[in-house]
């Protein structure tokens, strides 16, 4: 009976032991575990602020400021491009976990996700085909004038609410719109004035221009997240506060934007950052 008792023993010993261990291992590898991977969605098809390089990799300043972001939060950061109609649908199924893609914080869209405090701001201009009668938004909502958009921007939010008699051409890709007003298919585009500015220096022939603010306001970006991740907007806002502090942005449009910066304090125009 004795040795039938120190045999027991002997097992609890040996059992005990081995369980410390493997809770230890098990303690180590959430350690060592890398962090969660921080998902951004953007449509990489609006320089300098989301596109590709020349190997097809993602860059511009939406980019840099994502990697940004990751860092900060210590989390391995994924880009996945795709159309800018399909960023908050994706960001709603949980698809992705963060939106960085030059998008407006309007009030319909905060009835669908959550946006961080404004990072950028900006404002809509017009790009206007050489001959058309257009010179300014008052002469767009008419009828026979045709007014090209891009699909879900705030140029086409603000088309469809305020342009009732002209006719609105929606397209998916901001290049068409662009083309349109180049071969006079249409008489102007509706965009944010960096855009419009690029292109109006890209076809001096064929375009003129409307930069002046016609808002009350302006368009502010920001980071959009779904309603439910209050903890992690608490930390992206603190990032973009710091991120501010330290000249973040400055350092971005000193990269990316430095002809344009110049350009529009020249002409008295306000600027991104």
């Amino acid at each position: 009976m004795k040795k039938f008792i120190t045999f027991v023993f002997i097992v609890l010993i040996i059992v005990g032991i081995t369980g410390g261990c493997s809770n230890n291992d098990e303690n180590n590898n959430s350690e060592i575990s890398p962090e969660k991977e921080l998902v951004v969605g953007m449509e990489l098809a609006y320089p300098p602020f989301e596109m590709t390089d020349e190997k097809g990799n993602p860059t511009g300043i939406s980019v840099d400021l994502a990697y940004a972001l990751g860092e900060y939060l210590g989390r391995p950061v994924k880009i996945e491009n795709m159309a800018y109609s399909g960023l908050i649908p994706s960001l709603t199924t949980k698809k992705i976990d963060l939106i960085i893609s030059s998008m407006t914080i309007t009030e319909d869209r905060k009835k669908t996700v959550d946006f961080s405090i404004p990072y950028s701001k900006a404002y809509l201009s017009l790009l206007i085909s050489k001959d058309s009668p257009v010179e300014d938004f008052p002469d767009l909502n008419k009828q026979g004038v045709k007014v090209a958009v891009k699909k879900g921007t705030t140029g086409h939010i603000y088309a469809t609410e305020n342009l009732s008699d002209a006719e609105i051409l929606v397209f998916e890709k901001e290049n068409a719109c662009v083309l349109e007003v180049v071969q006079g298919k249409a008489d102007a585009f509706i965009y944010d004035q960096m855009t419009i500015f690029k292109n109006w220096k890209r076809y001096p022939d064929a375009t003129k221009v409307q930069l002046s603010p016609f808002q009350e306001d302006y368009e502010y970006w920001g980071i959009a997240m779904r309603k439910d991740e209050a903890e992690l907007k608490e930390k992206v806002n603190a990032f973009i506060n710091e991120y501010k502090e330290n000249g973040g942005f400055d350092n971005l449009a000193t990269k990316y934007l430095k002809e344009q910066k110049e350009a529009f304090e020249e002409m008295n125009i306000p600027f991104f950052f």
